[in-house]
């Protein structure tokens, strides 16, 4: 079992750009999937936008990144988490658990359209995390 820790950027509505951009920059494989894919939005204007994109690199360098809904605040500056995944389902409850103590939770760490458990909070110092368990394989 493990747990990986990365950045995860956020963007309004160019994702696909920078990530591309990134890649031009670390090389690595990327992938990308829309709102669309995951029926996570009703705005006809948000199918096309990102949900997620993962740039992996042969170092071993791991950069991630979404576009904001519209529904959301969007702020240059402070458009970053930090990302912790994996398949070791209790320690990232524990870390969870740690970092929601105390902290602004922002979506409860629960079932996920992409069959995963995912949460997002705030921790009592002012960052943002996000804690992705994997799905257990069948």
């Amino acid at each position: 079992m493990t747990t990986q820790l990365n950045p995860y950027l956020g963007f309004r509505d160019n994702t696909r750009e920078a990530m591309e951009f990134y890649r031009s920059v670390f090389g690595g494989e990327l992938t990308m999937s829309t709102f669309a894919e995951f029926e996570a939005s009703d705005d006809p204007a948000e199918q096309d936008k990102i949900m997620h994109a993962m740039l992996t690199t042969e170092d071993g360098l791991v950069l991630m990144g979404a576009d904001t809904p519209n529904r959301m605040e969007y702020r240059p500056g402070t458009n970053y988490s930090v990302s912790l995944s994996g398949d070791d389902e209790p320690a990232l409850r524990g870390y969870w658990d740690g970092l929601a103590a105390g902290g602004t939770v922002i979506m409860p760490l629960a079932p996920s359209p992409w069959m995963d458990s995912f949460g997002m909070c705030v921790d009592k110092f002012g960052v943002s995390w996000m804690v992705n368990i994997a799905a257990p394989s069948a």
